[in-house]
């Protein structure tokens, strides 16, 4: 430690600094290798992957191997989740809008809180005992705002991941409805349809390919139509895949026309987006308010007004 220490003082030629650099980069390296801990623990237990070597083992003559992380991760699950059922539900929920089907997500998502919660602090704790000058206060100062991070870190970066799945499914959500209609007016079923619709916008919104190929899925294996779109509906999030799953169901239950029923959907779409992108443009002038009264006016002002008040300073110095 005094040697990397001593390599850093000889480079920066400032002791302090050194220090500050080599508590940086512990402090990187501790994340680094938590995040590279949870990310082979999430890979270990994937479904996915477990079900393929339970398949391929037997071929190649391999028993198949059981990592002895399972129970310990069992048994700590417990303690990581949280009590109460509803608010297990409702993060959830959450984690299936960001796109985390995993049986795992809920389990994973919680332990790296409660490892940010516990490691972040410790790792600012023992890093600021390196720097000196700082009191005692200071050094608890920085520990709550360690805990605070860890605590709201995780709910945010997942807010954040929800808001860009459901901005990537309302942006594809246009193009499938308006596929969805040419394939209901071109004599598909309801299941043909959303497979072709599924195939056809697999490369510029695979989000959208995937939830869509997930109902046919669902079809297939014999869930009821009606509750195929309802788990859409739900996984999504989108009040607008709300309204269309709504639609088709009442069209199903009623023997309605699908396809005038989503034509009048798609123009029904159509109207709000319009309006919504009008509601937008006349926010424009509002918002323009706060970057022209700090941008542009001292600018204006300092041009229009900054040679009178030279000249009367150099006429009163006179």
């Amino acid at each position: 430690m005094d040697y990397l220490i001593g390599m850093l003082d000889s480079i920066l030629k400032d002791r302090q600094l050194a220090q500050m650099v080599f508590v940086a980069l512990m402090a990187v390296a501790v994340f680094c290798l938590a995040l590279a801990g949870m990310f082979l623990m999430s890979t270990l237990f994937h479904p996915v992957r477990s079900r393929l070597h339970n398949v391929v083992a037997p071929e190649v003559g391999e028993a198949p191997r059981y990592s002895p992380l399972a129970p310990l991760l069992k048994s700590i699950a417990p303690y990581v989740l949280p009590k109460k059922e509803k608010e297990r539900n409702r993060t959830g929920q959450r984690l299936i809008h960001a796109g985390f089907r995993n049986d795992n997500a809920l389990s994973n998502f919680y332990a790296i809180k409660t490892l940010l919660i516990v490691g972040l602090p410790l790792a600012v704790f023992f890093g600021l005992r390196w720097l000196p000058g700082l009191t005692n206060v200071e050094v608890v100062q920085a520990v709550a705002v360690a805990i605070l991070l860890g605590a709201l870190g995780p709910n945010y970066v997942l807010n954040k991941l929800i808001e860009r799945r459901k901005r990537k499914l309302y942006n594809g959500f246009p193009d499938a409805l308006d596929l969805l209609v040419v394939c209901t007016e071109a004599g598909y079923g309801l299941k043909p349809a959303i497979q072709r619709v599924s195939d056809e916008i697999g490369v510029g919104h695979p989000e959208l390919a995937e939830e869509l190929a997930l109902v046919n899925s669902e079809m297939r294996a014999g869930v009821d139509r009606v509750d195929a779109l309802k788990n859409l509906a739900d996984r999504t999030g989108l009040e607008e895949i709300g309204g269309l799953v709504a639609l088709l169901s009442q069209s199903l239950r009623f023997g309605t026309s699908t396809a005038e029923s989503l034509r009048i959907y798609s123009e029904e779409f159509r109207d709000k987006r319009m309006q919504r992108a009008e509601e937008a443009a006349a926010t424009i002038s509002t918002k323009m308010v706060f970057p022209l009264v700090m941008c542009m006016f001292p600018a204006f002002f300092v041009v229009a007004i900054g040679p009178a008040i030279v000249g009367l300073l150099d006429h009163f110095k006179g």
